[in-house]
Protein backbone atom coordinates (compact mmCIF):
# COMPACT_ATOMS: atom_id res chain seq x y z
CA UNK A 1 0.00 0.00 0.00
CA UNK A 2 1.49 3.51 -0.79
CA UNK A 3 1.07 6.20 2.13
CA UNK A 4 1.50 9.51 1.68
CA UNK A 5 3.90 11.38 4.03
CA UNK A 6 3.83 15.28 4.94
CA UNK A 7 7.32 15.89 6.89
CA UNK A 8 5.23 18.42 9.13
CA UNK A 9 3.19 15.07 10.47
CA UNK A 10 6.74 13.29 11.28
CA UNK A 11 7.71 13.46 14.95
CA UNK A 12 10.88 15.57 16.04
CA UNK A 13 13.69 13.58 17.62
CA UNK A 14 15.57 15.48 19.66
CA UNK A 15 19.17 13.79 19.56
CA UNK A 16 21.25 15.81 22.04
CA UNK A 17 20.72 20.02 22.47
CA UNK A 18 22.56 20.05 18.68
CA UNK A 19 21.24 17.74 16.75
CA UNK A 20 17.55 17.06 15.90
CA UNK A 21 16.30 14.73 13.18
CA UNK A 22 12.91 13.42 11.31
CA UNK A 23 12.81 10.09 9.62
CA UNK A 24 10.80 8.06 7.13
CA UNK A 25 11.73 5.19 5.78
CA UNK A 26 10.51 1.48 4.09
CA UNK A 27 12.01 -1.16 3.20
CA UNK A 28 15.46 -0.93 1.91
CA UNK A 29 15.82 3.01 2.05
CA UNK A 30 15.46 5.99 4.38
CA UNK A 31 15.50 9.54 4.44
CA UNK A 32 16.04 11.83 7.33
CA UNK A 33 15.73 15.99 7.92
CA UNK A 34 18.21 16.84 9.98
CA UNK A 35 19.12 20.11 12.12
CA UNK A 36 22.36 21.08 13.88
CA UNK A 37 24.09 23.21 15.65
CA UNK A 38 27.30 25.15 15.20
CA UNK A 39 29.92 23.39 16.08
CA UNK A 40 27.81 19.74 15.79
CA UNK A 41 30.53 16.84 15.75
CA UNK A 42 29.32 13.89 13.76
CA UNK A 43 32.43 11.27 15.03
CA UNK A 44 34.57 9.28 12.44
CA UNK A 45 32.26 6.10 11.38
CA UNK A 46 31.58 3.29 8.93
CA UNK A 47 28.57 1.72 8.31
CA UNK A 48 26.96 -0.84 5.54
CA UNK A 49 24.73 1.72 4.42
CA UNK A 50 25.39 3.94 1.00
CA UNK A 51 24.45 7.48 2.05
CA UNK A 52 24.11 10.64 -0.05
CA UNK A 53 23.94 13.94 2.10
CA UNK A 54 22.46 16.56 0.92
CA UNK A 55 23.10 20.50 2.20
CA UNK A 56 20.04 22.87 2.52
CA UNK A 57 21.60 25.71 4.75
CA UNK A 58 25.28 25.71 6.76
CA UNK A 59 28.60 23.96 5.83
CA UNK A 60 29.52 20.51 6.74
CA UNK A 61 33.34 19.30 6.77
CA UNK A 62 33.52 15.98 6.00
CA UNK A 63 37.01 14.12 6.62
CA UNK A 64 36.94 10.92 4.56
CA UNK A 65 39.01 7.43 5.06
CA UNK A 66 40.57 5.75 8.15
CA UNK A 67 43.01 8.27 8.39
CA UNK A 68 40.91 11.21 7.33
CA UNK A 69 42.95 11.29 4.00
CA UNK A 70 40.33 13.10 2.35
CA UNK A 71 38.61 16.68 3.30
CA UNK A 72 35.38 18.18 1.67
CA UNK A 73 33.22 21.21 2.31
CA UNK A 74 29.78 20.75 1.00
CA UNK A 75 27.58 24.66 1.28
CA UNK A 76 23.83 24.80 -0.02
CA UNK A 77 22.68 22.87 -3.07
CA UNK A 78 25.82 20.85 -2.64
CA UNK A 79 25.69 16.71 -2.03
CA UNK A 80 27.62 13.82 -2.08
CA UNK A 81 27.48 9.72 -2.29
CA UNK A 82 29.62 8.03 0.17
CA UNK A 83 30.08 4.42 -0.54
CA UNK A 84 29.33 1.56 2.24
CA UNK A 85 32.04 1.25 4.72
CA UNK A 86 33.79 4.26 4.53
CA UNK A 87 35.33 6.14 7.41
CA UNK A 88 34.04 9.57 7.54
CA UNK A 89 33.80 12.51 9.96
CA UNK A 90 31.44 15.42 9.92
CA UNK A 91 31.65 19.59 12.05
CA UNK A 92 28.60 21.36 10.99
CA UNK A 93 30.30 25.15 10.44
CA UNK A 94 27.38 27.55 11.40
CA UNK A 95 23.67 26.02 12.31
CA UNK A 96 23.23 23.37 9.33
CA UNK A 97 20.47 21.71 7.76
CA UNK A 98 20.49 18.98 5.71
CA UNK A 99 18.98 15.53 4.46
CA UNK A 100 20.26 12.37 4.37
CA UNK A 101 19.37 9.22 2.47
CA UNK A 102 20.24 5.89 3.07
CA UNK A 103 20.11 2.37 1.73
CA UNK A 104 19.81 -0.20 3.46
CA UNK A 105 17.60 1.54 6.20
CA UNK A 106 19.68 3.03 9.52
CA UNK A 107 18.43 0.07 12.21
CA UNK A 108 20.92 1.50 14.10
CA UNK A 109 19.22 4.51 14.43
CA UNK A 110 15.54 3.25 14.92
CA UNK A 111 16.61 1.23 17.38
CA UNK A 112 18.26 3.48 19.56
CA UNK A 113 22.07 1.62 19.73
CA UNK A 114 23.24 5.39 17.70
CA UNK A 115 25.42 5.97 20.63
CA UNK A 116 28.30 7.46 18.33
CA UNK A 117 26.07 10.32 17.74
CA UNK A 118 24.67 10.95 21.25
CA UNK A 119 27.99 11.27 23.17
Amino acid sequence: MVKKINWDDVPLEQVTDKMQRKMIYGDKVMIARMKFKDGFLVPLHDHVNEQVTQVVSGTIRFWFGANKEQTMDLGPGDSVVIPAHVPHEALMIGDVEEVDTWSPIREDWLDGTDDYLRK
